[in-house]
């Protein structure tokens, strides 16, 4: 068996999420009945992890096995595009990988990117791909709220509460706050992260940025280890997978 890795883009609109569900159109569905369809054997997608409903990906990492060598992966790009980009999902690369390679277990970092439009008035261009905030929120104290969540931690207060891990201990390498015009971005990136971790962290950053906590009370929040005095879960459709490093 010879194994591929694919990077893929997709528009996560309207879609059940990356995993296959018994009901709903999952991304994961759509990119075995097409790879199947297009090498002509059945093909099973292996993911770097799951994406919920309405979450998009910029660069998404997952892996197959095939019985034989793909001689030419340019042309096979074009035809799955072909089928793909009408379903708002592409297909980046394919590279070929050892048969050691794990799109999930070989990981050593992720990065998602959230985007919230702080505006007045919202973006119909954007709507499904960033969330509206017409209250004003101040970056510094979302800046400040994101040191906290540096380093390890015990993550309960932020995990869903059917996430599967073994453990809500996580460790956050890095968190990127940056404004431009009325654009805020958060950038996270850790080796994994919780099921909801990172929607129920930008909800707790959007409570402070509008004053509604203080920094004193979002330390409070993130040491509870409590889901119940998380705030509101941010919305899927502003949450991007933005890369996975191996």
């Amino acid at each position: 068996m010879y194994r591929y890795q694919i990077l893929i883009e997709y528009d996560g609109t309207s879609r059940i999420g990356w995993q296959i569900q018994k009901k709903g159109e999952s991304i994961q569905k759509i990119l075995q009945k097409t790879f199947s369809k297009v090498l002509k054997e059945k093909i099973k997608i292996y993911g770097s992890g799951r994406t919920d409903k309405n979450v998009h990906s910029i660069e998404q990492s997952a892996h197959f096995d095939i019985s034989s060598k793909i001689q030419n992966i340019n042309p096979v790009i074009k035809t799955l595009n072909y089928f793909l980009n009408k379903k708002n999902i592409s297909i980046l690369n394919i590279k070929k990988k050892n048969n050691q390679f794990h799109a999930r277990h070989s990981a050593k970092k992720r990065s998602y990117i959230y985007l919230i439009r702080n505006n007045i008035s919202r973006s119909v261009l954007n709507r499904n791909r960033e969330w509206h905030i017409i209250n004003k929120i101040n970056i510094n104290l979302i800046k400040k709220g994101a040191l906290k969540l540096l380093g390890t931690h015990d993550f309960s207060t932020f995990r869903a509460s059917n996430c599967n891990s073994s453990s809500p201990i996580k460790t956050i390498y890095k968190i990127n706050i940056s404004k431009k015009n009325n654009l805020i971005k958060m950038r996270f990136v850790s080796k994994s992260f919780l099921k909801s971790q990172v929607r129920s962290m930008v909800g707790c950053l959007k409570y402070l940025g509008e004053k509604k906590w203080t920094l004193h009370k979002f330390e409070q929040v993130l040491k509870s280890r409590n889901r119940k005095y998380c705030a509101p879960l941010a919305p899927p459709h502003g949450l991007y997978l933005e890369k996975v490093t191996y």
